[in-house]
């Protein structure tokens, strides 16, 4: 059996302060002090401090100073924006697979869709990364490197955002069984190599995301 690969400090400080924020354990606007946090995870304040430029990056960290750093806020604004570029991307990114799949994405697409979980808990991480997993592995079957790299840009802020929507309402099993039949509609319609279907289904199943319901949660709030 494997061994799961062991991190870098600097990965292992990444993984943690990005699990925290995406669970909300560390809440948006809060400031972050380097040295504390280096001694709460126990790295150095080198490794954290990568660490936190890559989030920053991401969009999930904004740098203050060279000691502080602040949790990047979530806003109704942004949450459109988002979504304005899910609506349009995601859909296209469908359909560009549906024609360009090849046999090694066929097999990554059906894994991902075997590994789904369902998304009912905020601070289920597994769950997230299960989804990502199987949207990545449908928009990397378009091969379209452009677009690959602004959508994989855009997903751990996109995750942030599902995370206010799963908390906003506990998941219905109705809710939860039209999500697992539009992500297994999409990838047969990918896997079959029908773009309009795949860019139709895709459409729909954004239209009732996480992300959708977010906008609706940030501007009444």
């Amino acid at each position: 059996m494997a061994q799961p690969p062991v991190l870098t400090k600097n990965a292992y400080a990444y993984e943690e302060l990005r699990r925290r924020i995406l669970t909300g354990e560390m809440e948006q606007g809060s400031v972050l002090s380097q040295s504390r946090l280096a001694q709460e995870i126990g790295v150095s304040t080198t490794p954290l401090r990568e660490a936190l430029r890559r989030l920053a990056a991401e969009g999930m960290v904004e740098l203050k100073s060279h000691s502080d750093a602040r949790v990047a806020a979530l806003t109704a604004d942004e949450a459109r924006n988002l979504y304005v570029i899910r609506e349009n991307l995601d859909p296209l990114a469908a359909a560009l697979a549906a024609e360009s799949r090849t046999p090694s994405d066929v097999t990554r697409i059906e894994g991902a869709l075997e590994g789904l979980q369902p998304l009912q808990d905020a601070g289920d991480i597994r769950a997230l990364t299960a989804h990502r997993d199987f949207h990545r592995a449908l928009y990397l079957a378009s091969h379209n490197p452009l677009l690959i790299g602004i959508l994989e840009g855009l997903w751990d802020k996109s995750d942030r955002y599902r995370q206010i929507g799963l908390r906003s309402q506990e998941a219905s099993r109705e809710d939860l069984l039209r999500v697992q039949e539009e992500h297994s509609r999409i990838a047969g319609a990918v896997i079959a190599g029908d773009a309009e279907l795949a860019r139709q289904s895709m459409r729909r199943h954004v239209e009732g995301s996480l992300g959708r319901r977010a906008i609706d949660v940030l501007t009444a709030g």
